[in-house]
């Protein structure tokens, strides 16, 4: 039995039999306490979808009391752009050159800037108070425009335009909104036609008083409503372009008559009379008329 007792000892394998001498000596010392998995740097952490960094402020679980609230990075803030009172630089430069272009515009319309004269853009920008940056971006998009072409070194001329120019662009414009206008002639009610009375007499008023440029801009506006009953954007950009070009100043006559402002102004109420009574001949033939000849 004693013999029984000792083979049944020596093929036992207790559980919780300490490792040989020579095995624990061979292990790396392990450091005291549970062993926690490395942490990620939060910069290299993806958020969960639909989580903005800045909610994983709070310690998550399974952290222990180690765990720090993370702090949302700046950067990651500007990257979704919710940096409070940030206002981006292009955005406001824009806004400037926006507001130069249009001045710029109505001294082209109104002749203070002579065709064939070269103007500096620091010249330029101490008159309106700015930087030269938004006026030289300004004069490029009115390069682009062809009001204007560039003068190394020197600065902008204005482009000096002649009666042929006019007369390209003026045949241009009549191949495009005539058969536009006719085929609204159709087709819009009269009624509509009616609520564009107030900008046909936007142009008389800025005719009468001689104002070119108030009237450049209120015939612009006119044209624009009409044919915005198209419903094509395209076409209104293209039309918009060339009526805008077709108002730079010639060589000859950089200041437009006043009757021929107040005759220019009565053929809107005219092309209005005739849209509403679908007159398309009196409206194909004010339309070409309109278009060659008036030098606005």
């Amino acid at each position: 039995m004693e013999q029984g007792a000792a083979r049944e000892r020596t093929t036992e394998t207790p559980s919780s039999a300490s490792p040989p001498a020579d095995a624990a000596h061979d292990r790396p010392t392990a450091p005291a306490g549970p062993a926690r998995p490395a942490r990620v740097p939060d910069q290299a952490r993806s958020p969960e979808p639909g989580r903005h960094p800045e909610q994983d402020t709070a310690p998550r679980p399974g952290r222990g009391r180690d765990a720090v609230p993370e702090v949302p990075d700046a950067r990651a803030q500007h990257a979704h752009g919710e940096t409070v009172g940030l206002v981006p630089r292009p955005v406001r430069r824009h806004s400037v050159r926006g507001q130069i272009l249009e001045a710029l515009r109505t001294a082209l319309v109104g002749g203070e800037l002579v065709p064939g004269e070269v103007y500096s853009a620091p010249a330029l920008a101490e008159r309106f108070g700015v930087s030269a940056t938004p006026v030289r971006e300004a004069m490029q998009r009115l390069a682009v425009e062809g009001a204007v072409e560039v003068v190394p070194n020197r600065g902008f001329r204005v482009t000096e335009r002649t009666p042929r120019e006019l007369a390209e662009l003026a045949e241009i414009r009549a191949l495009i909104e005539v058969p536009v206008m006719l085929r609204l002639a159709r087709t819009v009610p009269a009624a509509r036609w009616a609520e564009l009375r107030p900008l046909a007499e936007a142009t008389a008023t800025a005719a009468a008083r001689g104002d070119r440029a108030r009237y450049a801009e209120a015939d612009r506006a006119f044209h624009r409503a009409v044919l915005s009953l198209a419903g094509n954007q395209q076409l209104l950009a293209v039309a918009d372009d060339l009526h805008r070009r077709s108002q730079w100043p010639l060589i000859s006559a950089p200041t437009l008559r006043h009757g021929v402002l107040v005759a220019d102004a009565a053929e809107h109420t005219a092309l209005l009379d005739a849209l509403i009574a679908q007159d398309l001949t009196v409206v194909r033939a004010l339309v070409r008329e309109h278009f060659t000849g008036s030098e606005c």
